[in-house]
This record gives C-alpha cells, sequence and structure tokens, in this order.
C-alpha cells in the first residue's frame, strides 16, 4: 500500500498548568527533511523525537512543532528586582526629577536588559511520558493522512498503466501493416531510381534492414514493467523510489519503439503511451 508525502497529525495535551499542542506536517522531498520546534526545557528530548519521526515517516520534508500555552496563574517569569531599582536610579540621575516621574522611570526600566528573568523549567519526565503519547498519536494520525492521501493517486496509476496497455496492444496490433508499409516504401524507392536489383540481395538486405526495426524486445520489456509496477504498487510497504525507477525503464522502453516506429499510426501510439506515462512522472514524486 502506497503513501502520499503529504500528511498532517495534530494531538492536544491538557495538563493542569499548561496546554500542550502536538503538530506535524509533511510535504514531499528526496529524502528526509526535518525541522524540529520545541520549547528549550524539552530540548534534551530533541534526539529521541527525531529518531521516532525518522523510523515513522521515512521521507519528506517533514516540521515538528509543539506548542506549549500556559492556563495557570503561575508563570516561571520574574521581576529581577534589583536590575530594575538600578535603572530606576540611573534614569532618576539622568532627569534630576522626583517621584512624580517614578512610573514613567518604571516603564522604561522594566522594558531594559535583563529586568525580566525566567527560571529554567526543569524536565519532568511523567509530564515528558504523556506529551510522548501524544507524539504518537500526532504520527499516527499523520501517517493514515498519507495513506488516506495515497488512495486516489493509487487509482490514477492503476487507470494509467491500463492505458498505456491498451496502447501496447494497439502497437502489436498495428506492428504487421508497419513491416509491409516499409517493405512496400523501400520496393517504391528502388523502382523509382529504375536500377536493376538481384531480388535475392534485396531480399537480403531488406531482412537486416527490418531486423534493425523489430520492436518485438521492447514490446515484452515493457509489458513486464507495466506488470511489475501494479505488482510493487500492491506491495506492503510503500517504495517511490523503486516506482520511479520502474517508470524510467517503461520510458526507455516506449523512446525506443518511438525511434524504431517509422509508420505514422503507431507513433501515434507511442505518443499516447508517453503522455500517459509522464502523468504518472508528475504524481509518483509525492509517493513515499
Amino acid at each position: 500500500m502506497i503513501q502520499s508525502m503529504t500528511g498532517y497529525g495534530k494531538a492536544v495535551l491538557q495538563l493542569l498548568t499548561k496546554k500542550v499542542t502536538i503538530e506535524i506536517k509533511s510535504l514531499n522531498s528526496k529524502n528526509l527533511d526535518l525541522n524540529v520546534r520545541i520549547p528549550s526545557y524539552y530540548k534534551e528530548k530533541e534526539l529521541n523525537v527525531r529518531k521516532k519521526l525518522a523510523k515513522k515517516l521515512v521521507r519528506g520534508k517533514v516540521d515538528f512543532s509543539i506548542f506549549v500555552e500556559m492556563t495557570a496563574d503561575e508563570t516561571s517569569t520574574t521581576i529581577n528586582n534589583g536590575v530594575v531599582k538600578q535603572y530606576m536610579q540611573q534614569l532618576r540621575n539622568v532627569v534630576q526629577s522626583g517621584t512624580s516621574e517614578d512610573l514613567e522611570l518604571l516603564k522604561m526600566a522594566i522594558s531594559m536588559p535583563d529586568a525580566l528573568k525566567t527560571e529554567r523549567e526543569e524536565l519532568d519526565e511523567e509530564e515528558w511520558n504523556l506529551i510522548d503519547e501524544k507524539i504518537e498519536e500526532a504520527l499516527t494520525k499523520i501517517v493514515q493522512y498519507r495513506i488516506d492521501e495515497a488512495k486516489s493517486l493509487e487509482i490514477d496509476f492503476k487507470e494509467r498503466i491500463a492505458n498505456i496497455k491498451k496502447y501496447l496492444e494497439e502497437v502489436n496490433a498495428l506492428d504487421n501493416d508497419r513491416i509491409e508499409n516499409v517493405k512496400a516504401r523501400l520496393k517504391k524507392a528502388i523502382d523509382d531510381l529504375r536500377v536493376e536489383t538481384d531480388e535475392n540481395r534485396f531480399e537480403q538486405e531488406l531482412i537486416y534492414y527490418l531486423e534493425k526495426l523489430d520492436i518485438n524486445e521492447e514490446k515484452v520489456r515493457l509489458a513486464n514493467h507495466l506488470d511489475y509496477f501494479l505488482q510493487t504498487l500492491a506491495s506492503e510497504e510503500s517504495n517511490g523510489k523503486k516506482l520511479g525507477f520502474i517508470i524510467q525503464e517503461m520510458g526507455r522502453e516506449i523512446n525506443t519503439t518511438g525511434s524504431k516506429a517509422n509508420f505514422a499510426p503507431m507513433q501515434k501510439a507511442v505518443i499516447q503511451m508517453k503522455n500517459e506515462l509522464e502523468q504518472i512522472k508528475e504524481q509518483i514524486l509525492n509517493v513515499l
């Protein structure tokens, strides 16, 4: 079952003094590109979080965030009394005014560097265990989102592979007419030259020429690649890179068939195959 690299997962944890929101967003990327944003007091857990994300999401441009909103009256930020008093005294000396200016001085002092100090909150392991459970919940949601997103891709891929198979059948049906057309054109070209030809030699050269235009191997290989693509699409694990490699092989066979065709009706069928394959190529970039 394939997965898209586009996904979103969210989980919310309400604690006694804070609300913790975990969000994970992902887009397509050739490799895993992780951007992790978490509060400083959870930083020691960042490496574990990255490992967890890498294991579950594998590939994609992933943005992971933990947002903390304080919901209680308690706060870890306090006024640095000594610093504020020093600022106010220095401001008084500058303006040389009385106590009527104290309120304005206080406003100015509070805005000065280090006027407020924030005590570093220690990591609570029990709290983190609850957050870790919510990270797992968010991961489960984004993986399910990716699976759901990929269902429409899978339907589209199957339809386009079926279309390529239909055009390949057209190529098979046209092959005999193509060979006869090539023979007739060569014969006419020689007749137009009005020269004597050795029929045996002509037949030998014709066989040699037709061998160069033979597309049986290309048709067989393309049919095998189409079946292999569908088998890989139905496998348990999503493998967008492998599907991409199979598409490249399909493209080679289709291009070679087109270059050897030398027959307008067959070339039209080849162009249709190329169009279907290009549509798959665009979409396969978003498959995990």
